[in-house]
């Protein structure tokens, strides 16, 4: 998948373009069918699918206050997007000027970057540009002077609700990790950098990779059998624990996550680093003593193994 930062930087042979454009945040089964059809359309015309989606939620510029947490971090949204099989990824950065932009001007934009745009796929209900000024009637209007199609996809649903963001979202809060997989279409994923930590689990006996999820929608606090993998390879046995570390005498402002991979201790720091947690195995204690926290973390690790080899 090639990743665009201008329209232009596209080069298509002379094929037109069909186009799914989305915030996608979370790339959930809804959103997997605006881009199967996107594909289905390229497919037809003898073109490319792209995608054109926000380098963060828009409303971390429109309304700050009211920042839904992410479901998948950047990197791991264009990961997803690239194995559900398009050509390429606008990553249209989101600030005040672009905000500005009325949903008119953006589509001109596009369509006078790609070039040909055979036809255009969204959400049924998305809105887009200065004041919501763009949605599918905007579309279908330019569509006729531009020469694209206008297909609004309308929402999923899967056990008589309606498939949304915000429902993963709450999936996640509340651990219900299984009901966020079966929306997501896929396994539920934290991702993030590794970042340097105190070395307390080293000093332990149990060597762990910080990894930086803020900005994140979080599962509880506790211990989970997770698996590990930087991109592209192979999931390992882990345990990942998520809190504030209660047994250092002191609460953690934010919840910290942190990764013991089990069969090996490899080098991950200033690498990605993705997480699925596949079963809570305890909530978070503070314990009497190092030794006292060390004994359960040799139990938490057979509790994953088990859980792992179950699973």
């Amino acid at each position: 998948m090639i990743l665009l930062r201008e329209p232009a930087a596209l080069d298509p042979g002379g094929r037109p373009v069909a186009l799914a454009i989305g915030v996608f945040d979370g790339v959930h089964l809804g959103h997997q069918e605006v881009i199967r059809r996107t594909r289905q359309a390229a497919e037809q015309a003898g073109g490319l699918a792209v995608v054109a989606t926000f380098d963060r939620h828009p409303n971390t510029v429109v309304a700050p206050e009211r920042t839904p947490p992410a479901i998948l971090s950047t990197a791991l949204r264009l990961r997803v997007l690239a194995e559900l099989g398009v050509a390429a990824t606008w990553l249209i950065r989101f600030d005040e000027a672009f905000r500005r932009q009325t949903g008119e001007e953006f589509v001109r934009r596009l369509v006078g970057g790609f070039g040909r745009v055979a036809r255009i796929c969204v959400g049924r209900d998305f809105q887009f540009g200065w004041r919501r000024s763009g949605n599918v009637a905007l579309l279908e209007r330019l569509g006729a002077e531009l020469g694209f199609a206008t297909e609004a996809v309308p929402p999923l649903t899967l056990d008589g609700r309606t498939i949304s963001s915000t429902g993963i979202r709450e999936f996640i809060r509340q651990g219900r990790l299984v009901e966020a997989a079966r929306w997501l279409g896929r396994p539920y994923v934290l991702a993030g950098p590794v970042v340097r930590g105190d070395g307390l689990g080293r000093r332990l006996g149990f060597a762990t990779a910080n990894v930086d999820v803020s900005g994140l929608q979080l599962p509880p606090t506790g211990v989970y059998a997770a698996r590990a993998r930087e991109p592209g390879a192979a999931w390992e046995p882990a345990v990942m624990n998520l809190g504030v570390r209660p047994t250092l005498g002191r609460a953690e402002p934010h919840p910290r996550l942190e990764v013991h991979v089990l069969d090996r201790h490899p080098e991950l720091y200033g690498r990605e680093l993705e997480v699925w947690p596949v079963r809570r195995l305890r909530a978070e204690t503070r314990f009497a003593s190092w030794t006292a926290l060390q004994a359960q973390i040799e139990r938490d690790i057979a509790s994953a193994r088990e859980t792992l080899q179950a699973a």
